[in-house]
């Protein structure tokens, strides 16, 4: 049996005249075919009552949080900031009590950019809402190049799992505007980029979480850093089926 890895889903808020289109629950493709390709078998879960979460809990081995709007700065006991992105509160109540009973179960987890923000945000730690916020940044961050194009390296801590896989200099994609600001107590830093951005969190103490602040489903094709992420997520799912 294949792992089963629960893509938490992001919500179709465009204008469209289709009735079954209208807030409709999707996960993005990319990150489907990444999971596939790996090994596992992805399970799309949309946005539901946050009480709820523990039925989901026997469905999957391993759970990736994916991009998305930005996440809601009350969560981590701010107002928002005048350059604050989109954001949509139902998700972020749902996927913040899914994170916490993961962690609980021990379930594998791994965060794309939004999820490595709503990662760090729901174990306890803060973010920059805009990079303006952050007097280091200074690199483009939101790269105007194609999204499965690298724009800028980062530089990753030796031994760290993110090494094993990308090699401590690897060439990354960048579509963001919020950073972590401070870190949660149970992860550390294992990447960051050469203005200081932190690009990468793992646990401190076990395999179970790793985060990336770039899109390695978008890379994952022809980088094999990229996949390699994923691969190792999927191994950390098997591992706990």
């Amino acid at each position: 049996m294949r792992p089963r890895i629960a893509l938490p889903a992001d919500t179709l808020d465009e204008a469209t005249n289709i009735i079954n289109e209208r807030n409709a629950a999707f996960a993005p493709r990319p990150a489907v075919e990444a999971i596939v390709k790996t090994g596992g078998l992805p399970i799309i879960l949309p946005s539901i009552d946050p009480e709820d979460v523990a039925d989901y809990l026997s469905l999957f081995d391993g759970v990736a949080f994916l991009g998305g709007a930005d996440v809601d700065p009350t969560f981590f006991g701010e107002e928002p900031h005048v350059r604050l992105g989109k954001t949509y509160r139902k998700r972020d109540l749902f996927e913040i009590e899914l994170l916490k009973q993961a962690v609980a179960a021990n379930k594998a987890i791994l965060g794309i950019c939004r999820g490595l923000q709503l990662i760090n945000v729901g174990l306890g730690g803060t973010l920059y809402q805009d990079l303006s916020e952050d007097p280091t940044a200074q690199l483009k961050h939101s790269q105007a190049a194609m999204g499965n194009q690298p724009s800028h390296h980062v530089t990753v801590v030796p031994g760290s799992t993110l090494a094993t896989l990308t090699g401590d200099r690897p060439y990354v994609n960048s579509r963001h505007h919020q950073a972590i600001k401070a870190v949660a107590p149970s992860l550390r830093v294992t990447a960051t980029a050469d203005d200081q951005v932190i690009e990468a969190l793992e646990s401190k103490d076990t395999d179970q979480i790793l985060g990336v602040q770039w899109h390695p489903e978008n890379m994952y094709k022809h980088h094999a850093e990229s996949r390699q992420i994923f691969q190792n997520f999927v191994d950390r799912a098997a591992a706990r089926m």
